[in-house]
């Protein structure tokens, strides 16, 4: 089964200029946290924001949480410096690195390559770091499948909206929301490239920020879009979005029972004592080996969200 990995149901954005921000993180319900040197970050602010982020990654207390830093982009000129001062200062304190705005597989394969040379400098193990990859504009989403192979380091695949936007020339300010003069969702075709990318490759789909942050119930319902199609999860730039973030990308309880129950009844039905069947009836429904695929993922999503199962299959005694 693809893209089980580190939970990502919700990846907090944390400004690397904010030791306020940073510490409070620290504290938030988020599956991971991205402590961010790009466009959060002002130009002038950035030699500190990294001083930053290396102390609140040595010092702080991410229990529970995956840690990442986003990195400048490659057409920048502080990407060198950032992945350098992030990995020698905190390294053994960092998940994954992030790098936004990716266009091809050589930007990928020039992470892989430094974070491999630092890593062999400072004595940690080759290919901890992971990398996660944001497709920002059109050249990423022609390229997503050549990105997602480039590295075995690479973790996720992370849609950008509000670049990707102003990348296409697509005409609205509303990010990540439906645009009233177009009969559909305009992002379907995105989202599902990178998806099919990202599953293809055994990587997990990450989808971008909603920026209305005061509005849950928005976010909550451009959230369960993308679930409904697969992803791992979403960014969030506001506490407020945590809890939604992480329930929307949760299975229902009912769900997350029903998959554990099929796979229960399938172990059983197909085993010696069970008569070695592979199409069986539980309760009304047949199940067989496609429903076990199914029942995998969202067992594995209940699980990686710590839900307790809350039925058990008992198997027949005649």
């Amino acid at each position: 089964m693809a893209a089980v990995g580190r939970p990502r149901r919700s990846c907090l954005a944390v400004p690397g200029s904010s030791v306020k921000m940073l510490g409070k993180a620290q504290g938030l319900p988020a599956d991971q946290v991205f402590l961010d040197l790009e466009d959060s970050v002002a130009p002038l602010a950035k030699p500190d924001a990294r001083k930053n982020v290396v102390a609140a990654l040595n010092e702080g207390d991410w229990t529970g949480k995956t840690r990442v830093v986003r990195v400048n982009d490659l057409t920048t000129p502080w990407t060198y410096r950032d992945v350098i001062d992030v990995v020698e200062g905190a390294g053994a304190n960092l998940d994954c690195v992030m790098l936004p705005k990716v266009q091809n597989a050589g930007q990928v394969q020039w992470l892989d390559l430094t974070l491999t040379q630092l890593e062999k400098t400072l004595g940690l193990a080759v290919g901890r770091i992971g990398i996660e990859a944001q497709i920002e504009n059109a050249a990423g989403l022609v390229n997503v499948d050549e990105i997602a192979a480039a590295s075995p380091r690479v973790e996720t695949i992370i849609f950008g909206p509000a670049d990707f936007m102003a990348s296409i020339n697509m005409r609205s300010l509303a990010v990540g929301a439906l645009i009233p003069d177009y009969p559909g969702d305009p992002y379907h075709y995105i989202l599902m490239r990178i998806l099919m990318a990202a599953r293809m490759h055994d990587k997990q789909a990450i989808d971008g920020p909603f920026l209305q942050i005061r509005d849950v119930d928005a976010f909550r319902e451009v959230a369960k879009r993308s679930a409904a199609l697969g992803f791992d999860g979403k960014w969030v730039l506001h506490p407020g979005q945590i809890d939604a973030a992480n329930e929307v990308y949760s299975p229902a309880q009912a769900d997350y029972d029903h998959a554990e129950l099929i796979l229960d009844a399938y172990e059983h039905y197909t085993s010696e004592a069970g008569g070695r069947r592979g199409a069986v009836m539980l309760g009304d429904e047949m199940i067989d080996e496609a429903s076990r695929k199914m029942a995998l993922v969202v067992a594995a999503k209940g699980r990686a969200a710590g839900m307790t199962r809350t039925a058990t299959f008992t198997p027949p005694t005649d």
